[in-house]
């Protein structure tokens, strides 16, 4: 009898980078879909810096890192919703 020792199926690895739109806002909007089509940002931790942005953001020209602080008249004048990071 011919013995042949187990051997594993190895497949190639394959890596997957997935990138999604306005993720942290989108994910806000899924729980929260009055927030849709409105202004909305959300914070880094500490609630310093905007790390996800939605569209309406954005065509106000605010940039991704932005500290809040310096954006607290736009928020006022805009409505912007503003949340905390949640990961």
């Amino acid at each position: 009898m011919l013995f042949t020792p187990f051997r594993p199926i190895t497949a190639p690895s394959v890596i997957g980078l997935v990138d999604a739109n306005n993720f942290y806002v989108s994910c806000e909007r899924v729980f929260a879909p009055r927030l849709e089509g409105k202004p909305v940002v959300v914070l880094s931790n500490n609630d310093g810096c905007v790390v996800a942005r939605s569209n309406e953001v954005k065509a106000l020209g605010i940039a991704m890192g932005t500290p809040v602080h310096a954006i607290r008249a736009l928020i006022r004048q805009h409505h912007i919703q503003v949340y905390s990071s949640n990961y």
